[in-house]
């Protein structure tokens, strides 16, 4: 019941995505049709975990701070969709053993290592702390750039901009083997520049004036 519910959700958010936004999804081959896998994405919106997850035939856990589950409306919602509640500020291992526990299952998850939404569009370093969930599990890793969700709705505006150029472009998989050979720092740098890499192809390749970084 809960796997039929979590399709039906995912189709609702998908026609939500496509009536409201310019949407578009680059990459999807990318994505493993069976084993664990971890999306690390960029940060750029609230709806960044729709915009990463609709597109995927495949189901997705999430991961958010547990404020959020305190909401009478948006907290049963979210908890509904595979949301693991996470203790901001330290370490929440009961969290973590959840989302191991799901990928050795040989699910999906979709995770931020940014740790926080952007506050100018560009993508911040990566946090290497989601290295453990990989080497525990020997999940690959997908590489998302979100791009335009930004634009569509900063962290400084209370409601979206509906009819902005939002795009999702999965990368090139980084498989188990590659990761045990990488340094879970490097690891992260390597995905930061990819990503930032990526982020200018799509902003060029669209008009838009791309990103600088130092």
């Amino acid at each position: 019941m809960k796997v039929l519910w979590f399709r039906f959700a995912r189709w609702l958010c998908k026609i939500f995505c496509i009536a409201c936004f310019r949407f578009r999804v680059y990459g999807i081959e990318n994505i493993p049709s069976e084993g664990a896998f971890i999306l690390a994405a960029n940060h750029q919106s609230f709806l960044d975990p729709l915009f990463c997850g609709i597109a995927l035939k495949r189901p997705l856990h999430f991961l958010a701070r547990d404020s959020l589950f305190k909401h009478w409306l948006f907290g049963p919602m979210i908890a509904s969709v595979n949301t693991v509640p996470v203790r901001r500020g330290e370490a929440d291992i009961g969290a973590i053993r959840i989302i191991i526990a799901r990928l050795k299952e040989g699910r999906g998850v979709c995770l931020f290592p940014e740790g926080t939404r952007t506050t100018d569009g560009r993508i911040a370093s990566f946090k290497p702390g989601f290295g453990l969930l990989y080497r525990r599990t020997g999940a690959v890793v997908v590489p998302v750039l979100v791009d335009g969700a930004y634009e569509c709705w900063p962290r400084h505006r209370k409601l979206p901009i509906f009819g902005s150029h939002v795009t999702v472009h999965y990368g090139k998989p980084i498989t188990a083997a590659q990761t045990k050979t990488i340094e879970e720092r490097e690891l992260a740098s390597v995905i930061t520049e990819t990503l930032r890499a990526m982020q200018a192809e799509v902003r060029i390749h669209q008009g838009k004036q791309p990103y600088q970084y130092s």
